[in-house]
């Protein structure tokens, strides 16, 4: 058989896999269905936050982290409906995984400490300068080309072939004119991500967000659970997504949960607080959705404003003018067109909780001080980030059958997978996209590389 080794569909957590797989030796071909991927891809658009349970960062800081801890928080977080054993797999493999990306692939890492992520017991969100994708994938990018790893693009993979032993044999991939191409192979990784750009599945499998914003590549069509249902692959949580209720409605532009994490709220047309928002951003979304005319205003002050700056898309929020100021409650009632009573009893109420004078009606425990005029606001709006669904994979990220047969040599990762959140929105944490997306074309590779050189897969 001639051609690559590996074929990766998906040039943006996957690069990960072609990187791993080449350093082991194999030959590797990255196929990419869009040319805008350095800045239309799920990677690039996230905030680089990726876990590391146990990392040398973390033990410097003097925390105690380890695989077992971030899977028990997954549990928690899930309400123990998510995958436990990927969890754990992924828990285990992330802290060797972001060390080599510093060690190997020489990516600028730092231990993000300056705020706490829902549902995360202790900090071990890892991230690059700017806290934003584009920095982590260009220089994903720039590694890729130096090791003379071939990049297809555009093309699109459009099917994978089997043996007469079930063997994986060879990926079909399409140019934009139309014309295929049968490329022999031993080993396909889908790391196409899910399927939040194909609208019709969202709204069979999401309807509470399918009428929301959003905010995802565009290559994101379900195309790996296609392509594995026809090969009698197993999918399961494709139910599961990760959503987000602080997308700016005027710049479509992420404002960020850090500012709710450092002591904002969010009021709907109302007027009102409607929830905890320190349960997390995704179930937010849902939230959010469910309001009066969709939409709400995330409500902070210049402290929260001054503390989010370390954010690449807070900083662009605020270049869009997506922030708007208001020199006291009665002005930030009449910038937003939200009834003054309401607005002045919601910041009487969260100055309260915050000086720990009484307990929130809603259950929040952390407000991290009072805000102080001048206000800042930003309508926000619901959005559907990327779908966390899909194929059923092992702790190997191979692709598995019902039943728990592994198909050989093919392999998911990210969305294409079927992830950790668990059913819903409620079950996300911060990282979860990325670290299936990094975590398991790192297994993927890995594996792929024993496999083909004991002759077995």
């Amino acid at each position: 058989m001639t051609g690559p080794d590996l074929v990766v569909a998906g040039a943006g957590g996957g690069l990960v896999a072609a990187l791993r797989a080449a350093q082991l030796g194999l030959d590797v071909l990255v196929v990419e269905a869009s040319e805008h991927f350095r800045r239309g891809n799920n990677t690039s658009m996230s905030t680089a936050m990726i876990p590391g349970a146990g990392s040398r960062w973390q033990k410097e800081a003097g925390i105690d982290d380890s695989g077992e801890l971030f899977a028990a928080d997954v549990a928690r977080k899930t309400h123990g409906q998510g995958d436990q054993r990927l969890a754990r797999a992924l828990g285990d493999v992330s802290a060797p995984l972001v060390e080599w990306l510093a060690d190997d692939i020489g990516l600028d890492l730092s231990l993000v400490t300056d705020f706490h992520y829902p549902g995360h017991s202790v900090d071990r969100c890892h991230t690059v300068e700017g806290r934003h994708g584009t920095v982590l994938l260009d220089h994903l990018v720039d590694r890729v080309e130096k090791a003379g790893i071939d990049l297809l693009v555009p093309a699109r993979l459009v099917d994978v072939l089997l043996d007469s032993a079930g063997s994986v044999s060879a990926a079909v991939v399409e140019r934009p004119d139309g014309s295929r191409e049968q490329i022999p192979t031993r080993a396909v990784l889908l790391a196409t991500n899910g399927y939040g750009a194909d609208r019709a599945l969202v709204a069979q499998h999401l309807p509470e967000i399918a009428k929301a914003v959003y905010h995802g590549s565009e290559t994101s069509r379900g195309d790996a659970l296609r392509i594995g249902a026809a090969l009698g692959a197993e999918s399961a949580f494709l139910d599961s997504y990760q959503g987000h209720a602080a997308l700016a409605a005027r710049s479509a532009t992420l404002v960020g949960w850090a500012t709710v994490m450092h002591g904002g709220f969010v009021l709907d047309t109302t007027g009102r607080r409607f929830g905890d928002e320190t349960t997390g951003y995704s179930e937010y979304a849902a939230a959010l959705a469910a309001r009066p005319d969709a939409f709400g205003w995330l409500v902070l002050d210049r402290r929260i404003h001054d503390a989010c700056l370390a954010f690449t898309d807070f900083r662009q929020s605020v270049e869009s003018g997506a922030l708007l100021e208001a020199s006291d409650a009665a002005a930030l009632a009449s910038v937003a067109g939200l009834p003054a009573s309401a607005v002045a009893a919601e910041l009487t109420e969260t100055a309260a909780v915050a000086r720990g004078e009484r307990a929130d009606r809603f259950g929040r425990t952390f407000f991290e001080a009072p805000l102080s005029a001048p206000y800042l606001i930003a309508r926000v709006v619901p959005a559907l980030f990327h779908t966390q669904g899909g194929l059923v994979v092992d702790e190997h990220a191979r692709v598995l059958r019902p039943g728990g047969a592994p198909i050989p040599g093919l392999y998911a990762s990210g969305g294409a997978a079927s992830g950790i959140s668990g059913h819903g929105a409620a079950g996300y944490l911060a990282g979860n996209g990325l670290l299936p997306a990094l975590g398991l074309a790192y297994l993927a590779a890995n594996h792929c590389a024993t496999a083909l050189s004991e002759g077995s897969r």
